[in-house]
């Protein structure tokens, strides 16, 4: 062991010697290693990074919910024809699927529209109007920080009473409590009885641009020609592969679709946008290492040779280190160590440019820098200086002392 450690500290002495007494060298000859690594290191951290905000934003669509539509989320292959003549989602087929459900902890339908509202002199454009049923805060990921929501006494008698989103206090109200007081959407009056949840934002749009009322007084103010979205939460101990079922056959039902007829509508559920996300990229993660693996090839070819140049240059040392007693090991450790120092100072290099380029861009992409991925960057560097360097150690521990003591 003693003997082990004492060979580890004298070939990185050498090396570290090396490095330093031909240091334009060196940065010149890990110029591919940089690359490499902050090619690969950049497109990971966008990659994880998209994929935090991505897992994060889906989260709110909820991973037991499902919901029925007219429209599939995804059109990939231009069809969107065949869906543009389909009925209308109804109220008809929520309250349908709500009475039959046994699966479903909740139903809830909603619509929406966007509208300017007001509270006296404030005013906010295109804010996002839903109407939904009073089980809408129990089958969507939404909740509520104060106040209540509508009742379904306030959806029988199509009360104009709202629940408002965060950004909707803040902006409009400010420092005034919101509870109680009126706002305007349109030409109506709505009165304030509950504040949502803070969400952030889904998909690029903001969740907490909105205003909540009840289904009834949404049709009644904006009309029932506008279809609508169902809603449901599987039951605890129900798969959403059992809670799809069933509302698939309910919603045949309800719409008295015969054995052989295509289905109207759609069911949406979260693994469709996470399935379509991982197809996508996926690309982007193949292309990102091919491109970040041939910098890499490169350098390592670069290490090779510089490295062969480095044997030749110091011929004679090696055949005076081994005419005082130096093994083939000792040399060919020296000459690895050599390469895998100057390929892991490349790989921290471009992990440093990596983390700068990443804050730069951090604005306008989400990026996540991990720990592991900056461990792996710079042991992956090490490994390219350990594979290309093997090589020119080889040739330079194979010398003989007489030959190599000749040379000079």
């Amino acid at each position: 062991m003693a003997f082990t450690t004492t060979t580890l500290r004298e070939g990185l002495n050498i090396a570290f010697r090396a490095l330093i007494a031909n240091k334009t060298r060196s940065l010149l000859t890990t110029l591919g290693i940089v690359i490499g690594v902050l090619t690969v290191t950049v497109m990971l951290m966008i990659i994880q990074g998209l994929n935090t905000s991505f897992t994060s934003q889906l989260s709110i669509l909820g991973s037991n919910t499902i919901y029925i539509e007219r429209w599939p989320w995804i059109i990939t292959d231009g069809s969107w024809w065949k869906y543009i003549n389909r009925p209308e989602v109804t109220a008809a087929n929520y309250e349908y699927l709500r009475d039959h459900s046994q699966d479903a902890y909740a139903v809830a339908a909603g619509a929406g529209t966007r509208r300017t509202v007001g509270y006296r002199d404030e005013r906010l454009e295109r804010v996002r109007i839903n109407g939904a049923t009073p089980e809408y805060l129990d089958a969507s990921g939404f909740d509520l920080d104060v106040g209540r929501f509508f009742s379904h006494t306030d959806e029988r008698a199509a009360r104009q009473v709202c629940v408002i989103g965060s950004d909707l206090r803040d902006d409009l109200f400010r420092s005034v409590n919101p509870m109680g007081r009126d706002i305007r959407i349109g030409n109506n009056r709505f009165r304030v009885v509950g504040i949502l949840t803070e969400q952030g934002e889904s998909f690029g749009e903001t969740m907490d641009k909105r205003v909540v009322i009840p289904l009834s007084t949404f049709e009644k103010v904006y009309g029932h020609r506008r279809g609508v979205q169902i809603v449901a939460k599987a039951a605890e101990g129900v798969s959403v592969d059992d809670l799809e079922d069933e509302m698939h056959y309910l919603m045949r039902r309800a719409r008295e679709l015969k054995p052989l007829e295509e289905d109207n509508f759609v069911i949406n559920r979260q693994e469709m946008l996470e399935s379509f996300y991982k197809r996508m990229t996926s690309g982007i993660y193949a292309a990102g290492l091919i491109i970040g693996g041939i910098a890499l090839l490169v350098g390592g070819v670069g290490i090779m040779n510089i490295m062969l140049v480095s044997v030749t240059e110091r011929t004679w040392e090696i055949g005076m280190r081994k005419a005082v007693g130096a093994k083939t090991t000792d040399i060919l450790w020296q000459f690895l160590v050599e390469a895998m120092l100057i390929c892991s100072a490349g790989g921290l290099l471009g992990l440093g440019l990596a983390a700068a380029a990443g804050a730069a861009i951090k604005s306008q992409l989400p990026v996540s820098l991990p720990l592991w991925l900056a461990l792996a960057a710079v042991g992956f560097s090490a490994t390219v200086g350990l594979l290309f360097g093997i090589f020119p150690a080889a040739k330079a521990s194979r010398l003989d002392p007489i030959v190599a003591l000749r040379s000079e």
